[in-house]
């Protein structure tokens, strides 16, 4: 049975978790306070989940790891277990949470190019940044479903990307490619494809988003 690591298991993290573990994965979690604080999220998730620290979480995954920590914490990454591996990366940059980067101020880098940029071989791809974990846990839909909603991706591997879709079709999700990772702000905070198509924080079962609608909120985004 395939694994996949996760580094950060809290609503995002613990969210793709539980959808990964109902789609017949084994998940390995971690979180930066260590493997005994997750007991309770392990027994409730069974036999496919256990802890570990977030080095080793990388390294029991066989594939795809994903990483969902405040975007200030990339740096902390383990990128030695991380090598050659697909990372999904649910980051956001948030400033006045995670401090100034200039290059992100400025737009000279979107903040998965500088994660990448530190990852090194790592194979990263953007995704689940821009849908509330809520919505997420309550909107996936089996295969071909009229109302199945998608989740926009952005990467500079081919091949990572397509895992990441394959992983994402498994959870009963679409999924819309954005381009590359220097495309990535399209879906950032603020942009019309960043929370609105899956409804209101105040609906916590949210609202289907077709791939069409993500694509159209996607043209939309302005610098």
């Amino acid at each position: 049975m395939t694994t996949v690591g996760f580094i950060g298991s809290g609503s995002i993290g613990g969210t793709v978790a539980r959808l990964a573990v109902s789609a017949g994965y084994d998940v390995v979690l971690s979180n930066s306070r260590g493997p005994e604080t997750l007991a309770e999220v392990v027994a409730e998730l069974g036999a496919h989940a256990r802890a570990e620290t977030s080095a080793g979480a990388a390294a029991a995954a066989d594939e795809i790891v994903v990483v969902s920590v405040p975007f200030h914490a990339f740096n902390q990454l383990p990128v030695e277990q991380l090598a050659g591996k697909v990372v999904l990366d649910t980051n956001n940059y948030y400033a006045q949470r995670d401090g100034h980067f200039a290059e992100l101020d400025e737009g000279r880098l979107t903040s998965a190019e500088l994660e990448q940029r530190h990852l090194g071989t790592a194979r990263l791809v953007k995704v689940f940044n821009n849908i509330f974990f809520k919505h997420l846990g309550s909107l996936p839909r089996p295969a071909g479903a009229a109302d199945r909603t998608a989740l926009t991706i952005a990467g500079d591997d081919a091949e990572a990307k397509a895992a990441a879709t394959a992983f994402l079709d498994a959870i009963g999700y679409d999924a819309v490619d954005v381009g590359p990772l220097a495309e990535s702000w399209r879906v950032e905070p603020g942009q019309p494809a960043y929370g609105p198509p899956y409804g209101t924080f105040d609906d916590p079962v949210g609202t289907p988003a077709s791939a069409d609608r993500l694509r159209a909120a996607v043209a939309e985004a302005k610098r």
